[in-house]
């Protein structure tokens, strides 16, 4: 017979919360079948010998010690395959989800709902003594969620819930294990008609460990969202690669805005090819390429990205690999601004110059990107795994 519920409990570096934690939903649960599914990555600081330790004092406590894989995702992907109860819990296990909830929410389950989502953010729920920005950030995730997904509850971005076992394994195959907002998967890929419950819970403050928040964080929500509005058409991190070099031109027409107020001439060189050098586009150029260089290598390839010196080292290669599309950027301005606008009789002003600039630069973006994405990157993208 199955039990009824099984609690998942992802860890990574959670010793010193993992056994008041199992010990707050065993009292929860008591008099009821469960059992509660420790998911862990190979601690450092070895969580998972305090939940060997306790299996000994409760058999209902089961632990999954993944040797080389990582991530939240995943690891609840994992724990579920491996679960046996009818409906699956998934919280922290780092004690700032408020283990009370949980019968609210298997109540949820039983009452008809699909998915009984833990929410900070209504019906009494509260985000407890996070900070002004904290809250802004993930205000903002969820307005921006919102937009692009067709998700309709109050915070799509919990990593709280419960769900029916059914549920799941009707709709895991379509998961991306990459990531940490499985939640965020699961509605976003699943078929319309889903039931949702939401559930108040006081999100509580962390007291001992570290927060898993970083940079990758941010970007892994991102392209979750990205994949999962866009990914039936285009990748995801071509969609990333894309916004920095958005932000590229921007910076390469400020650029050249600047210089060209600062009144910085062109120069003539004498060279067949390049006989008039258009200082404000090259250093419009230049500031772009630095610009994409830190955008990329600690946003779109974060995982792979070059650190302290070898950044030297990989700024070197991004430059490099881009120098031509500076020369299609520098032939495409030349070849509109001074052969085939004089050809049409149009004066060469400065919005006629800007105009010229703008296209060049887009033609130029597609070359960078292709060489960037092929050479810059992609050898470290092999060597890690």
């Amino acid at each position: 017979m199955r039990p009824k519920i099984s609690v998942l409990l992802p860890t990574y570096n959670e010793a010193e919360n993992i056994e008041k934690c199992i010990s707050g939903v065993s009292k929860t649960f008591n008099g009821l079948e469960y059992e509660i599914i420790v998911i862990d990555d190979n601690s450092p600081d070895k969580t998972w010998s305090v939940v060997e330790n306790l299996k000994d004092q409760n058999p209902k406590v089961k632990l999954i010690r993944r040797m080389t894989e990582k991530g939240l995702s995943s690891a609840i992907i994992t724990g579920m395959s491996a679960a046996e109860g009818e409906n699956f819990l998934v919280m922290d296990s780092d004690l700032q989800h408020d283990e009370s909830v949980l019968p609210q929410m298997l109540k949820s389950l039983e009452e008809g709902a699909d998915v009984a989502v833990g929410t900070r953010y209504a019906n009494g729920g509260s985000t407890g003594k996070w900070n002004f920005i904290r809250k802004f950030l993930s205000v903002t995730a969820n307005a921006f969620t919102k937009f692009l997904l067709p998700i309709r509850i109050s915070d799509p971005m919990s990593g709280f819930f419960a769900i029916k076992r059914e549920v799941f394994f009707k709709y895991g195959y379509k998961i991306n294990p990459i990531g940490f907002k499985i939640l965020l998967e699961i509605l976003g890929r699943a078929e319309k008609g889903l039931n949702i419950a939401e559930v108040p819970f006081y999100f509580r403050t962390r007291l001992h460990g570290e927060t898993k928040i970083n940079n990758s964080i941010a970007r892994s929500f991102l392209m979750t969202v990205l994949d999962l509005r866009f990914g039936k058409w285009i990748s995801s991190t071509f969609l990333l690669y894309s916004l920095v070099g958005i932000s590229g031109v921007i910076v390469n027409l400020l650029g050249f805005i600047l210089f060209e107020n600062l009144g910085v001439k062109d120069l003539e060189t004498g060279i067949g090819i390049l006989p008039i050098f258009p200082s404000s586009v090259f250093f419009g150029i230049e500031l772009s390429i630095i610009s994409n260089f830190i955008l990329n290598n600690y946003f779109t390839f974060y995982e792979t990205r070059y650190e302290k010196w070898a950044a030297i080292r990989g700024f070197i290669i991004f430059s490099g690999v881009s120098a031509l599309g500076i020369f299609v950027q520098l032939g495409i301005f030349q070849l509109l601004f001074y052969k085939i606008l004089p050809r049409l009789g149009m004066s060469q002003n400065f919005e006629l110059r800007l105009l010229c600039d703008l296209v060049a630069i887009s033609i130029a973006m597609f070359t960078n990107y292709f060489l960037n994405s092929n050479l810059t990157w992609v050898d470290r993208v092999k060597k890690r795994p």
